[in-house]
């Protein structure tokens, strides 16, 4: 089968190679599209610490089932799915507590094990599913980049009603801004490009700050009536963002961080006791899969919003070249198989 091989850092092609060997209570999956993610582009640049080479990248991952276990009864042949690619252990103590999403052991395709931009793969029965007929396929391969949004905002317990900064307009920060407004809230975007600030008002979000051009304490302050927000969530990794994220948040507030910091951040940690703050981590998302199809199947989160350009699978290995080069260019390119 083809897949997009990338060998070291900085060594990206189409590859043809073995499809992989089955395995008990696993599925076969044909697929049909998957997202190119910032983890992406990191492997191939060579900057991620949780890659090894060589490796078989993609973690966004929507397909067509081609074969099932014996005595499977709910998937078959022919059904459209997308995967969970949080592949867990079950023993430790992150998943005996229900926190599988941050498995002590966990293997991520396309980071730790191999992933989805190939022809086929095959994945455990429990983190596949079955999604309904009707949506492009393009937009099913947003179904794992929502989830984070979503685990993002789910950890900060945002309420209806309640205003939530949200630092950073790539992918995962205008996804959460949506899935706030689900929920009833009042998003407020930050971020210093007025193009993905307009792609936020696009989206439906009311609320946009440019901090480079404004003074976001002071315009958070007038919108919330002096308050702040109750909730911010981090999405940007950039450590002036995090940084801002204490004085943008009200006293008593939760910040929930999503985005990943390049390096340390020196952070005023009295202010976390002053503000009396909650302040939670938020790594991949735990049970929001079948939220996550819900919401893009019934349009209350618009992915097409996110989505740069859909490409074919032969130019994945140029396009993740000139997503590290230009990555202002892009906001999230989806790759379809044919």
């Amino acid at each position: 089968m083809k897949a997009i091989y990338l060998k070291e850092a900085g060594n990206i092609q189409v590859a043809d190679i073995n499809q992989p060997e089955s395995k008990a209570d696993q599925i076969l999956i044909r697929v049909k599209s998957v997202g190119i993610c910032g983890s992406d582009i990191s492997a191939y640049l060579g900057t991620s610490p949780l890659v090894t080479y060589p490796r078989i990248i993609g973690h966004e991952i929507a397909g067509e089932v081609v074969e099932v276990p014996a005595g499977e009864e709910l998937l078959a042949v022919g059904d459209r799915v997308v995967l969970e690619p949080y592949v867990y252990c079950g023993k430790c103590y992150p998943c005996r507590n229900k926190r599988t999403n941050c498995c002590e052991n966990l293997n991520v395709r396309g980071v730790h094990i191999d992933g989805g931009m190939a022809e086929y793969v095959y994945h455990p029965r429990h983190l596949v599913h079955k999604v309904p007929a009707g949506i492009p396929w393009n937009h099913l391969a947003m179904a794992e980049p929502l989830t984070i949004s979503m685990h993002a905002v789910n950890r900060s317990r945002l309420q209806q009603g309640e205003y939530a900064v949200i630092t950073g307009c790539g992918p995962i920060g205008l996804l959460a801004a949506q899935y706030a407004l689900t929920i009833g809230a009042k998003p407020i975007m930050v971020d210093p490009v007025d193009e993905r600030l307009a792609m936020a008002r696009k989206a439906g979000v009311e609320y946009t700050i440019n901090p480079v051009k404004e003074d976001a304490v002071e315009v958070i302050k007038e919108i919330t009536g002096g308050t702040m927000a109750e909730v911010v969530i981090e999405a940007s990794g950039n450590a002036a963002a995090i940084r801002s994220s204490i004085d943008y948040v009200a006293y008593s507030g939760r910040i929930s961080l999503v985005g990943y910091p390049k390096n340390e951040v020196a952070l005023p940690t009295a202010l976390f006791t002053k503000k009396e703050l909650d302040i939670v981590g938020a790594r991949n998302s735990f049970q929001a899969f079948a939220q996550s199809i819900r919401l893009i199947a019934e349009n209350k989160v618009d992915v097409a919003a996110v989505i740069t350009k859909t490409i074919s699978f032969e130019e994945i290995p140029a396009i993740v070249h000139d997503i590290s080069v230009n990555p202002g260019n892009y906001m999230k390119v989806i790759a379809e198989l044919e």
